[in-house]
C-alpha cells in the first residue's frame, strides 16, 4: 500500500496549494483536518506530515496534536505555521521542523523533505494510478452490476472507462438529461458514446421532473441540493428494477470534495454529487477519481487512451445551466440562456481563442434593464459573459477577451435573443469569486 503524505492546514488557507506542490512531484498526498491527524496517522501510516498555515495560528494547534506528532515518529515539515508550532513542540522532533519558508526556498526544502526525510519515490503517475485503480476495482466490484451517473464530461467519462475496463458489460451508463444541458448537447453526448466507446448507455429524459422539483426555488444551495438529490432518485428508481445493481459510479473529483466541506470543514458550495446526496441510498457509491484534481483526471484519461477531444472538453458542472441561470429555473429562461451560451461558445471557438481558455460561457443574471430595439423601449434580462483560465479549478483568472470579439458576441446576443437587453462582462478571478455564478 502506498503511504501518503498528509497535509494539515491549521488556518484552512493553503492546503490545496501545498497538495498541488506535492503532487506535481508525483508523490501522493491527502488533505486532512489537523484534528483528524491522530486517527489518520494510525490508519494510513503516512510517509510524512506537512503542516501549513499563517502566523498567529498556534491556538489552532492543540496540545493533543503536538503530543501525537511527538509520538508518531513521522517526519514533519511546517510551512508558515512553523514559528507557532515551535513554541510548544517537544525537542524530540523539533529538528524535523523547517523554518518559515520564503518563496525561493520552497522547491529545495520540499525536495529535501519529500525525497530525503520521507523517502518518497516519484512514482504516483497517471498510468500507475490508472492501473492500480482498475486492479482494485476488479477486486472490490467483482461480478456486481454498476450504474454510472454519466454526464458526458471528462470526469464521468474517465471514471466510466476505468470501471468498464475493470468489469466490462456489468457497467451500465445512464445519461440523465435534466433539461439544463447546453444547446444540442444531449444529442452530441450520445453520438460520442456511440462512435467512441463500446459501453451500455441509456438516455433518460428527466427534464420535466427536475423543473417541477425546482419550481419557485431561487436559493443557490437549495437548487444544487435538489438537483443532486433528484439525480440519485433517478438512478435509485432505475436500480429498483435491476436487483443485481449494487453500485452507483460518479465522476466526483477532489475539488468537489474540498469545496463541499472536507470532513466538516467550511463549505464553499455544495456540489451536486457531494452536497446533494441523501443520507439513505439503495446504491453504494463508487468514486475512483475522488482524490484527483482536474488536470490529473485529464492525464489519467490520456493514459487510458481516451481521445483528446474528450479529455480537453470544456468543464461543465453537473447541475448544468442550473448554476448559470440565476433565480427560478424555467424552461423558457433556460432556453434563453442556451441561445446566449451557444453564441458565446461559437464566437470564441471561431476566433481560435477557445483552446487557451479553461471555461467560457454565458450567465442569465436574473436582473432586467431598460433597452431599445427597433426604436421601441424594452425591458429585458441582462446576460453576462464569463471566461476563465485555470489548471485545477481551485483558482482561476479571468480572460481578457479582445474587444472586437466582445463586440460580435454582444451584437449577436442582443439581436438574436429577443429577451436580452444588455450584455456585461465578468472580470473577477477565483478567489474572491467562484468560477460558476451559483
Amino acid at each position: 500500500m502506498r503511504r501518503p503524505v498528509l497535509i494539515a492546514d491549521v488556518s484552512g488557507k493553503y492546503a490545496q496549494l501545498t497538495a498541488r506542490a506535492v503532487r506535481e512531484r508525483e508523490i501522493y498526498c491527502e488533505v486532512v483536518r489537523p484534528a483528524a491527524l491522530p486517527d489518520e496517522i494510525k490508519n494510513k501510516r503516512p510517509a510524512g506530515i506537512i503542516l501549513t498555515g499563517s502566523f498567529g495560528d498556534e491556538k489552532l494547534i492543540s496540545d493533543e496534536l503536538i503530543i501525537e506528532l511527538s509520538r508518531a515518529e513521522v517526519p514533519v515539515l511546517a510551512i508558515g505555521a512553523g514559528a507557532a508550532v515551535q513554541k510548544t513542540i517537544p525537542s524530540s522532533i523539533s529538528a524535523a521542523l523547517a523554518p518559515d519558508l520564503l518563496c525561493g526556498e520552497v522547491d529545495t526544502v520540499f525536495k529535501d523533505f519529500l525525497f530525503g526525510r520521507c523517502g518518497c519515490a516519484a512514482d504516483w503517475t497517471a498510468l500507475n494510478f490508472a492501473e492500480e485503480t482498475i486492479s482494485r476495482l476488479k477486486r472490490e466490484l467483482g461480478e456486481s452490476k454498476v450504474i454510472c451517473a454519466f454526464s458526458g464530461g471528462v470526469d464521468s467519462t474517465v471514471a466510466a472507462v476505468m470501471v468498464h475496463k475493470a468489469i466490462g458489460d456489468n457497467l451500465i451508463c445512464i445519461f440523465v438529461d435534466h433539461g439544463m444541458m447546453r444547446k444540442n448537447e444531449g444529442d452530441s453526448i450520445m453520438e460520442t458514446l456511440k462512435n467512441t466507446f463500446d459501453m451500455k448507455v441509456i438516455r433518460v429524459d428527466a427534464s420535466g421532473r427536475f423543473l417541477t422539483k425546482l419550481k419557485g426555488v431561487t436559493d443557490p444551495e437549495t437548487k444544487r441540493k435538489i438537483i443532486g438529490a433528484e439525480f440519485i432518485e433517478v438512478f435509485s428508481e432505475y436500480a429498483a428494477n435491476h436487483d443485481d445493481a449494487k453500485y452507483l459510479l460518479q465522476g466526483t473529483i477532489y475539488p468537489d470534495v474540498l469545496e463541499s466541506g472536507l470532513d466538516g470543514a467550511d463549505n464553499v458550495k455544495s456540489h451536486h454529487n457531494v452536497g446533494g446526496l441523501p443520507e439513505k441510498m439503495s446504491l453504494e457509491l463508487v468514486e475512483p477519481l475522488r482524490i484527483l484534481f482536474k488536470d490529473e483526471v485529464r492525464r489519467v484519461g490520456a493514459a487510458l487512451g481516451i481521445p483528446e477531444s474528450i479529455i480537453n472538453r470544456q468543464p461543465f458542472p453537473g447541475p448544468g445551466l442550473g448554476v448559470r441561470c440565476l433565480g427560478e429555473l424555467t424552461k423558457q429562461r433556460l432556453d434563453i440562456l442556451r441561445e446566449c451560451d451557444a453564441i458565446v461558445r461559437e464566437e470564441l471557438e471561431k476566433s481560435g481563442l477557445a483552446k487557451d481558455i479553461w471555461q467560457y460561457f454565458a450567465v442569465l443574471t436574473n436582473v432586467s434593464s431598460v433597452g431599445m430595439k427597433d426604436g421601441r423601449r424594452t425591458y429585458g434580462e441582462i446576460a453576462a459573459i464569463r471566461a476563465v483560465r485555470s489548471i485545477d479549478a481551485m483558482t482561476a483568472e479571468y480572460v481578457k477577451i479582445p474587444y472586437d470579439i466582445l463586440d460580435r458576441i454582444t451584437e449577436r446576443i442582443t439581436v438574436e435573443v429577443e429577451q436580452i437587453s444588455r450584455v456585461v462582462l465578468d472580470i473577477t478571478g477565483k478567489p474572491p469569486s467562484t468560477i460558476e455564478w451559483e
